[in-house]
């Protein structure tokens, strides 16, 4: 009996791969907004009734593909940050940002599933709140441990923050970013949100006839930001 479940499991698991494996493939051709069940049903060869099985509708779908998407960028950098020594967060934060731009090439469409446009009609569930946050929580930890180390240097050409920042502050304080202050959240959130900026202006082709070496400039841009969060060069 324990057996024939595991079996079925296993089985279950594997038509589960399988389906979101054809699904990705999906996004490069139709785009999320053209996901279908019954079209990933036709490639398996099933009856579409059998897939609904696996998934009831699209959004479950789509909903296992972003978890998937956050959970691949999170472990990226994870990893990138791990592999970093640990005393040196202006190398970390480097690392963490090659990791995602990395990611976001080999995985273009699924990249644009979490942090392109949204999907029409589609409402992402509180289930995806925890994977899409594993990356920041990776850079929270990382200009955290600048702060408490007395490593943050900032350069000192941007304003305080709005007042109005002040409760958002606290509550990256709260979630990602232990014991920071207010001027140092606001200049790591700016420099999380140019590292995605930048990321999607060369995905997305805004860079095109504009930067060459698209490398060597992100990774200019990237040693800017971090300087402008006070990382040392």
């Amino acid at each position: 009996m324990n057996a024939s479940r595991s079996a079925r499991e296993r089985v279950r698991e594997e038509l589960t791969r399988e389906i979101t494996e054809i699904a990705r493939s999906q996004l490069a051709t139709e785009g999320a907004a053209g996901l279908s069940l019954r079209a990933v049903a036709r490639e398996m060869g099933m009856v579409s009734s059998a897939i609904y099985r696996y998934f009831p509708s699209r959004d479950d779908l789509l909903t296992a593909l972003i978890i998937d998407g956050y959970t691949a960028i999170g472990v990226a950098a994870e990893q990138a940050d791990a592999a970093s020594p640990p005393d040196d967060h202006a190398a970390r934060w480097l690392a963490v940002c090659r990791a995602v731009r990395d990611w976001a090439l080999a995985h273009p469409h699924e990249y644009a599933l979490v942090y392109g446009s949204p999907v029409p009609g589609y409402q992402a569930p509180q289930q995806t709140i925890a994977p899409a946050a594993r990356a920041a929580t990776v850079y929270g930890k990382i200009i955290s441990a600048a702060h408490r180390a007395g490593a943050l240097d900032p350069p000192g050409v941007c304003p305080p923050p709005p007042e109005s920042f002040r409760p958002d502050a606290a509550a990256l304080r709260d979630s990602v970013m232990a014991e920071v202050p207010d001027d140092v959240a606001a200049r790591a959130v700016a420099a999380w949100a140019a590292l995605f900026g930048m990321v999607s202006f060369e995905l997305f082709g805004q860079f095109e006839n504009v930067i060459t070496d698209r490398g060597a400039f992100f990774e200019h841009a990237m040693r800017c930001q971090g300087r402008l969060t006070g990382l040392p060069a």
